[in-house]
């Protein structure tokens, strides 16, 4: 892969691995209400489950789907669910650190699993694999594409945490940490108006 290619790949992979979209504002909500250390499985979670996912894709997954849109179908109607399940109970969580003894951070195996259901991370393998993926040398190309991603993701979306982390001793007043989880909770679920249209 040409230098200039791989630097615009990590753009790419920089842009969209910090950009908002279902993952940071989980993040954000996390470092707010349990703190940054709490949801370090949380960010490794995301990822190790979006290398999997974007590995998976650059190795044929993603033609699998295009050639069964049912599939996809499911993907989005479960990945939509899922996704106000979590925009529901980061809404109604109204206390930091989990102390009312219900709520928790998610666990690494819930936010891997959440990249397979996740619109924005979809679009983003998808997206990487048909623009960078050299067909004269596809698998050194999508392992390039899996090493950049490696390298730029797990920073991005750790700063998320690190924001929500910062805001906890504003948000330490139980109104603000109420209206902040609404907003939160509201937020993450307007993440789904792309996958409607």
């Amino acid at each position: 892969m040409p230098f200039d290619t791989f630097l615009a790949l990590i753009v790419y992979a920089f842009v969209t691995s910090i950009t908002p979209g279902p993952n940071n504002l989980m993040l954000l909500a996390s470092g707010v209400n349990f703190g940054f250390v709490r949801t370090i499985p949380h960010m490794a979670g995301i990822a190790i489950g979006f290398l999997v996912l974007l590995l998976a894709v650059g190795f044929g997954l993603g033609a699998v789907l295009k050639a069964f849109p049912a599939l996809e179908l499911v993907l989005k109607v479960a990945g939509g669910a899922y996704l106000l399940y979590l925009a529901w109970k980061i809404a109604m969580s109204r206390t930091l650190g989990g102390v009312d003894g219900k709520s928790r951070p998610m666990t690494f195996l819930e936010a891997a699993a959440f990249q397979w259901v996740n619109a924005k991370a979809w679009a983003m393998a998808v997206g990487a694999m048909s623009l960078y993926t050299n067909p004269a040398q596809p698998f050194f190309s999508v392992l390039v594409i899996g090493f950049a991603f490696a390298a730029v993701n797990f920073p991005s979306v750790s700063t998320w945490a690190g924001f929500g982390m910062a805001l906890r001793g504003f948000l330490a007043d139980p109104m603000r940490l109420k209206w902040f989880n609404i907003a939160m909770g509201l937020l993450l679920a307007a993440t789904l108006w792309p996958m409607l249209r």
